[in-house]
């Protein structure tokens, strides 16, 4: 039997062991070194960076560099103002050259020739240097004026709104008839043909009465016009004439074909006193030839045509009558140049009615000349109708 060559092989040799998991044992070692390497306490420590610090600290440089740039700013905005002020104040853009560049408005009554007379010290000045304040304090002078504004538009152009005021009565002050307003301030009539009004001209106020005591007047007037408007007759028309000369005798001028007849309503109950002159006008126009006064002060009493002196008061001019009735003033107030007063020996009759009424309370001066009227009623008892000049006692 032939024997086989072949070399032993020893067993280990065909083991297959993988290599892997060596590796991976040789990896945890290397790892493991390299951390006992890193806490090593033989590793030479790290060097410190120097820093180099200022002779500030950190926050005040901060501030400081915020307080630099607000300095800056602020004098980039100073010099730009001041470049703007310069070319403002000397440019002539902004110079008001002529009227043509003030504009006004509101205006009415009150002429463009009395605004530019105000304005005129402006013309060929700058219009940022215009004292606006005092040109308005000045425009309000002017008695139509109320109230107005000043303002400036760019570049050169000023505007003008005036709010003017609104007249209520015509008031006869010496030899000058004027229109005034609630206030008392005395106004200008206007222009001719301009505008027309349909008041009554108050007498009585003087050409030396200050503001305050002509307001107070026209307080009475108001009262007095509100009175007999309120019933809806509208009873104000009728008056041509106020007389506002005694705040305790209020009298009223109403035209009718004879004349004037004026009417005495005392200081207050206006409309019911009006009522009975309206009830009974008719029937004294017939019973008299020319009724001139009827005193309706006293309650439950009535006295017609009492004698009258006519206090002097000057006619107007004819110019100003003319000027007057073209605003629209009752032509039979202006040409009526006299005033009544009540004389000191009243020569009125009596005329008794079988009515009686209550008695009432009347001032003392009332109670003197009803007696000196009843003493002399027997006397006249056989007389007719009164003369035109005599008075009439109605009770």
């Amino acid at each position: 039997m032939a024997r086989k060559n072949f070399s032993a092989t020893p067993r280990e040799e065909f083991d297959f062991t993988p290599v892997e998991p060596v590796r991976a044992d040789m990896d945890d070692a290397r790892m493991l070194d390299l951390n006992v390497e890193e806490e090593s306490p033989f590793l030479r420590a790290q060097k410190r960076v120097p820093v180099r610090r200022g002779p500030l600290p950190r926050k005040t440089a901060d501030r400081l560099k915020l307080a630099l740039i607000a300095v800056c700013i602020l004098g980039l905005a100073g010099t730009v103002t001041a470049f703007a002020y310069n070319y403002g104040a000397h440019s002539w853009r902004f110079t008001i050259n002529s009227s043509d560049d003030i504009q006004i408005s509101g205006t009415q009554n009150v002429t463009r020739a009395q605004i530019l007379e105000v304005m005129a010290a402006d013309l060929g000045r700058n219009a940022f240097f215009v004292p606006l304040a005092d040109q308005k304090k000045k425009l309000e002078e002017i008695p139509w004026v109320e109230s107005a504004t000043v303002m400036r538009f760019w570049p050169n152009r000023l505007r003008v709104d005036v709010h003017e005021r609104t007249p209520e009565a015509f008031a006869r002050i010496g030899s000058k008839i004027a229109l005034i307003d609630s206030n008392g301030v005395l106004m200008d009539l206007p222009s001719s043909g301009r505008k027309k009004y349909s008041f009554p001209v108050i007498v009585g106020l003087g050409p030396a009465e200050p503001l305050s005591k002509r307001a107070a007047s026209m307080r009475i007037y108001e009262s007095l016009i509100r009175s007999l408007d309120s019933s809806g007759a509208n009873y104000s028309k009728d008056l041509s004439e106020v007389d506002l000369s005694d705040p305790a005798d209020v009298k009223v001028g109403v035209a009718n074909a004879s004349g004037v007849v004026v009417i005495h309503l005392g200081s207050s109950n206006y409309l019911e006193r009006y009522k009975i002159y309206v009830a009974h006008t008719q029937e004294w126009q017939q019973q008299y030839e020319k009724v001139q006064t009827v005193d309706l002060r006293f309650d439950g009493q009535i006295v017609v045509n009492p004698d009258m002196r006519a206090a002097g008061q000057q006619p107007l001019p004819k110019a100003m009558v003319k000027a007057a009735v073209a605003a629209g003033a009752n032509p039979v107030a202006l040409t009526n140049a006299t005033a009544h007063a009540a004389a000191t020996k009243p020569t009125a009759e009596i005329k008794s009615t079988t009515t009686k009424t209550p008695p009432t309370t009347k001032p003392a001066t009332a109670s003197k000349a009803r007696r000196h009227h009843v003493r002399h009623s027997a006397k006249h008892a056989a007389r007719k109708q009164p003369p035109a000049d005599m008075g009439a006692i109605v009770d």
